[in-house]
């Protein structure tokens, strides 16, 4: 499996909650709240460490609350950094697909949340922090993880002299935008828009002819980008559309998007084997090895207050 495929799996489902979750612990939240941390200007309260007390005790797992919460503040400042944006929809999916996979409605989950004092909310916030964390992983994995050429020989060598083939993709991107100011009163309208715009997408050539006459429609050419290359969010559904189709339109921090899909080919040249072996060569115990390692970066560099 690869790194970027393994990290496009929200890590939330991988925790060990199916059982626990069901179990009868119940635990009453604090409704006083203070500030115990600010972890780079974000505040973690009293609050937020009860309930991710009574969150590990639904997961039966050990440790300390207040670390998990530093650790999760960490990594929203990361992912804050990186200019990550998680869409609400995102989470509200995902949070969907878990009680599915529960077996409950979100009703009845939401019911379980809050009786055992987790809230609904705090798993949420969980949630986000877990989607955003992995693919700031991806990123760090992108940067950290170049093989050079020698190596990518050597594992020709080691597969008979056989390069790998990767699809390149000949990618168009559409955003419509819409203003932070106006999300709450525009999104509706701008999402109606581009699944209209997205319907009659047939290719990538008359694309701006869609577009002229729409207020605020960006149309940009991303050029050839080989599978291993895809970013973890949009890796999905541009594998699963045909040249010629588009993604279905997703939330972003600029507005609404979607990608069209001009052209694929089979490619295979030094610089994909690179690529595809060293997506092979990290398997999972890399992963969580990058992980402590980034995370170990990021509180040695924190500005962390303890009030």
């Amino acid at each position: 499996m690869s790194i970027l495929r393994r990290l496009a799996i929200p890590a939330f489902l991988s925790v060990g909650l199916v059982t626990p979750l069901l179990s009868t612990a119940f635990v009453t939240a604090a409704h006083a709240s203070e500030i115990k941390y600010v972890v780079n200007n974000i505040p973690v309260t009293s609050y937020d460490i009860s309930r991710r007390s009574a969150f590990m005790k639904l997961q039966r797992r050990n440790g300390s609350a207040s670390d998990a919460m530093i650790e999760q503040a960490l990594q929203m400042s990361e992912i804050a950094r990186l200019r990550i944006n998680i869409a609400d929809k995102q989470v509200d999916e995902a949070y969907a697909r878990f009680a599915s996979g529960n077996k409950l409605k979100v009703a009845q989950l939401d019911q379980i949340l809050a009786q055992s004092g987790v809230t609904k909310q705090h798993f949420k916030d969980y949630i986000r922090a877990q989607i955003g964390w992995n693919q700031a992983l991806g990123a760090r994995a992108r940067a950290e993880g170049r093989m050079s050429e020698q190596d990518a020989v050597q594992r020709m060598l080691e597969k008979g002299g056989q390069k790998p083939t990767a699809t390149e993709y000949m990618l168009q991107q559409v955003i419509f935008v819409v203003p932070a100011s106006d999300r709450k009163t525009l999104m509706a309208k701008r999402k109606r828009e581009a699944e209209a715009m997205r319907a009659r997408f047939n290719g990538c050539n008359s694309t701006r002819e869609f577009a002229k006459g729409l207020i605020d429609v960006t149309v940009r050419d991303l050029g050839r980008i080989v599978a291993p290359e895809l970013p973890p969010e949009w890796e999905k559904p541009i594998k699963a559309a045909q040249p010629g189709q588009a993604t279905p339109v997703r939330e972003t921090d600029r507005g609404i998007e979607f990608i069209g899909i001009c052209s694929t080919r089979e490619v295979s040249d030094d610089r994909v084997a690179r690529m595809v072996f060293q997506n092979e060569a990290v398997g999972d115990g890399k992963v969580d090895e990058l992980a402590k390692k980034y995370l170990d970066e990021l509180r040695k560099n924190a500005r962390i207050i303890n009030r």
